[in-house]
């Protein structure tokens, strides 16, 4: 007989035997469906948020800072800043003049509906430029803050996370009460998880004089060069400018990798337990089976079917386990909603367990799965034929 039909005549014989040993078999499932359900849920929060930032922002839309700013509340742009900005090469014109949306970006606590906590939630105070630049915001219902009045729009996502945050209720920040009067969406982007109200009322109430940031549309996309070159060369500014696109994708940047960080490491540690129910199993499991292997071996089975078989039956039980975690993970947390962010503010996302997390889930089973049954393979193809007969 050769050896691919020596391989699959064991492996199907090992199969044929875990009925009786359904609980030590069930250990190796439960340890390695733990391990993946896990890892793709921490992992689905990292993917969650870098879609949700990286969904924020166009190709021909810009963002001016002033340099060194990391983030919008860390940046300050005078009136003055502005009207330079504003007259600068690269930048798209409408009817209503440059296409350039002066924001302020404030950050403040209120409690979360979840558990009365208070968080992080950022504000922008916004212009009639800021919604004329952003076709994608529109409003779900209500309508957009009055410029003058304590008034705010909140996202979609962000009025879900919030205590009191339905359209009619009022908002308490920066020594007054603020009412919604609108809920917005913009298509599921970072956008979502703010309050937008009228910038020069924001900036009275929070004792501001500054702007953080300008945002404009481009004449067209490869106009990012010049505006930046023209802004760089003004001796009146010192302000940097990014794509759009790119500052919110380098905002998510860190907070993705401490997420995935943290998956890799949990999992790690669940591994490591996964791992050695996986080895005691499959001892175990040759260990009843001495005199069978043995027996198998006189008549004219080779060691490598035997090593081929006990891996085999180790990985056709961690891709068990891992279609158990990955299905448990996908039952209950696929769509759930989910806040991550900082001090300054915070991003509310939907979890998104799709095809890649799941074959991430499947190569760590598989590994866990060889791993942990090729010491035993290689201890059933060493072990003497005389002495596993005599073994009965």
């Amino acid at each position: 007989m050769n050896p691919i039909r020596q391989i699959v005549a064991i492996t199907l014989m090992n199969l044929r035997s875990i009925p009786g040993r359904l609980g030590a078999s069930f250990v190796i499932c439960i340890g390695i469906a733990g391990v993946v359900a896990v890892l793709i849920t921490v992992l689905a929060m990292a993917t969650g948020l870098e879609r949700t930032v990286s969904s924020t922002g166009q190709a021909d839309r810009a963002i001016v800072l002033r340099t060194g700013a990391q983030a919008e509340p860390l940046s300050t742009l005078s009136r003055e800043a502005m009207l330079v900005i504003e007259s600068a090469p690269g930048i798209a014109r409408d009817e209503f003049g440059p296409a350039v949306a002066a924001e302020v970006v404030v950050s403040v606590s209120l409690p979360r509906a979840s558990d009365d906590q208070m968080a992080a939630v950022a504000v922008r105070g916004i212009t009639q430029a800021s919604v004329r630049l952003r076709p994608e915001v529109r409003m779900e219902s209500g309508r957009m803050a009055i410029p003058g009045l304590r008034e705010v729009a909140i996202g979609r996502a962000l009025a879900a996370e919030l205590s009191n945050a339905r359209l009619g209720d009022a908002l308490s920040f920066h020594g007054g009460q603020w009412h919604i009067v609108g809920v917005f969406v913009s298509g599921g982007d970072a956008h979502e998880s703010e309050l937008w109200v009228d910038a020069n009322t924001l900036m009275s109430a929070a004792n501001r004089t500054v702007f953080n940031s300008a945002t404009v549309r481009l004449n067209e996309p490869g106009s990012l060069d010049a505006l930046s070159k023209a802004l760089d060369e003004n001796p009146q500014l010192r302000v940097e400018v990014q794509r759009e696109s790119d500052y919110y994708l380098n905002q998510s940047k860190g907070s993705v990798q401490i997420i995935e960080f943290v998956a890799q490491a949990v999992a790690s540690i669940m591994a490591v337990g996964a791992l050695l129910g996986a080895l005691n199993t499959m001892y175990t499991a040759v260990a009843t089976r001495t005199v069978e292997i043995a027996t198998l071996r006189a008549i004219g089975f080779g060691a490598l079917p035997v090593v081929t078989s006990v891996l085999a039956e180790a990985v056709i039980l961690a891709l068990c386990g891992a279609g158990l975690g990955a299905s448990i993970a996908w039952l209950l947390f696929n769509g759930n909603a989910f806040a991550t962010g900082s001090a300054l503010s915070q991003i509310a996302l939907r979890l998104h367990i799709g095809a890649d997390l799941v074959v991430i889930g499947v190569v760590w089973a598989v590994v866990i799965g060889v791993i942990g049954g090729l010491p035993p393979a290689i201890r059933a193809a060493r072990q003497s034929i005389a002495e596993g007969i005599r073994a009965q």
